[in-house]
């Protein structure tokens, strides 16, 4: 607020020692500092709209360096280490990076100072990002067998941006057989690129333009904020949904199509454009498994305004599909395999011009070659995965599951108990002195400060303040679920 007070008051000095000037061949150079000095104005205000939006002046040290700043002198030896240098950033730039900062800067600290149980016992314990830990032994023996290590020459020079054939091939194989849909999946309308947020934000791209909106159900994946305006430029209108059983909800956090018509009546009062519906099944964090029932009503919902329906995973069994055309599946190896490293992301789309649009991300978004023989071959082997991987998958996830949630009734913790997914949606209002985000801000730095961390419901849109999402297993840390 001080930069942009120096910034205004500069700008109209500069002004008044001009006003005197007489029209002379030097006016268009006086007229062109001014538009300078306009347009350092304009990026500051965005600055600061920025820093006000992502509730950044609430973080503690933010605080203790303002209270610390007498004088604009003092703020000027002392700037903010977040600020970006406007000389070197575009606007688009320093917008990236106040979303990145005020977003991802715990983030940060964790991957300086990982928990380790030998390593650094001392360090974060992340129950905030959602992996699957439980199987580690069972893929990387996997990954190690002979058959993963060949090296072919057709695998080192670059490939076709929708990527190796024999891997689209093998992906749709994959996804006829385990979601059991009706007719066999073409693997030309199969696109896969490094990751399901890069699917995400390419089909944002081409589905739509800068400004418009896709509806989305809360609490939501807080990445999908990230990857919708790091690109795209696509706002996501939230579909609040409340955990309060009542009449219109059967259960907490239910999704109905009385809901989506309510949002998306609301979003056009307020004169969005809304283009799409996003959905994700299990819902994260909530871990909802959307009945077949469930999906054809919010298809039908999506079809009766012309909306497209962005779906991750599942919906591919539903025999007749009310709008093929505007509906897409996206799905990943991360969850299911617990190898988000590999980064790794499908797309299947009935739509042959949004397959082939989408296709071309590949050529910024690809995979190594050495990655997509590995996966070809990892999703090849179904004797192992029905055999090995899924029985023990499914036994320790249940396991898991039950572990955290006895400890969670055994502390008078309410949780939503929904019993899928990599994580539980927990309720920790009881600890706020006021039910309010900023206590649930607070919370959560008492967490930080003591080396854990959780993802808290405002990063997920949640209505409702003191929700958090617990990952059922810490990153570098064995659980042994054996012991009491």
């Amino acid at each position: 607020m001080l930069n942009l007070q120096q910034t205004i008051g500069d700008h109209f000095v500069k002004l008044t020692t001009r006003q005197w000037q007489a029209q002379s061949p030097g006016e268009a150079n006086r007229i062109q500092v001014v538009r300078e000095q306009e347009d350092v104005i304009n990026h500051t205000v965005c600055q600061v709209i920025s820093l006000l939006w992502t509730e950044a002046a609430a973080d503690q040290r933010l605080h203790e360096s303002l209270h610390s700043l007498n004088s604009r002198e003092v703020w000027k030896k002392s700037p903010s280490p977040r600020q970006p240098d406007h000389h070197v950033l575009s606007n688009r730039g320093v917008d990236i990076s106040d979303f990145y900062q005020s977003h991802f800067q715990d983030y940060d600290a964790y991957q300086q100072d990982k928990y380790h149980e030998e390593k650094n016992p001392l360090g974060f314990l992340n129950l905030g990002v959602s992996e699957n830990k439980l199987c580690v032994d069972l893929i990387t023996e996997r990954l190690c067998q002979n058959d993963m290590n060949c090296i072919e020459e057709d695998l080192l020079p670059y490939s076709d941006w929708r990527e190796h054939p024999l891997l689209r091939e093998e992906v749709a194989r994959f996804l006829t057989y385990y979601c059991r849909t009706p007719t066999h999946l073409d693997p030309e309308n199969v696109i896969v690129l490094n990751g399901c947020c890069s699917i995400f934000s390419a089909l944002l791209m081409v589905l739509r333009d800068p400004g418009e909106t896709f509806l989305v159900p809360t609490p939501f994946y807080g990445g999908f904020t990230f990857v919708s305006h790091l690109y795209a430029k696509v706002e996501l209108f939230p579909v609040h949904l409340e955990s309060e059983i009542t009449e219109e909800n059967s259960e907490p956090f239910q999704l109905t199509v009385d809901k989506l018509e309510k949002a998306l009546l609301e979003a056009r009062q307020k004169e969005k454009k809304v283009r799409g519906l996003v959905l994700t099944n299990p819902q994260n964090p909530l871990g909802v498994v959307y009945s077949q029932e469930s999906l054809m009503e919010y298809l039908e919902f999506a079809k009766r305004h012309n909306l497209h329906s962005i779906k991750f995973h599942s919906v591919l069994s539903i025999e007749r599909l009310p709008d093929p055309d505007r509906t897409h599946v996206i799905w990943g190896t991360s969850k299911d395999f617990g190898i988000s490293g590999f980064c790794f992301g499908a797309l299947y789309t009935h739509n042959k011009e949004v397959a082939s649009a989408v296709s071309i991300f590949g050529y910024l978004h690809g995979i190594s070659g050495i990655t997509q023989y590995k996966l070809r071959r990892l999703l090849q082997d179904r004797e192992w995965i029905d055999t090995v991987y899924l029985p023990a998958n499914h036994s320790r996830l249940r396991t898991a599951h039950k572990y955290v949630t006895k400890k969670l009734r055994a502390l008078k913790i309410p949780f939503v108990n929904h019993g899928c997914g990599l994580y539980v949606w927990v309720n920790l209002q009881s600890y706020l002195k006021l039910c309010t985000f900023e206590e649930e801000r607070a919370l959560h730095r008492r967490f930080l400060d003591n080396k854990l961390m959780l993802s808290r419901g405002k990063s997920y849109m949640c209505k409702e303040p003191g929700w958090f999402r617990y990952a059922l297993f810490p990153a570098g840390y064995t659980l042994n679920l054996e012991t009491p």
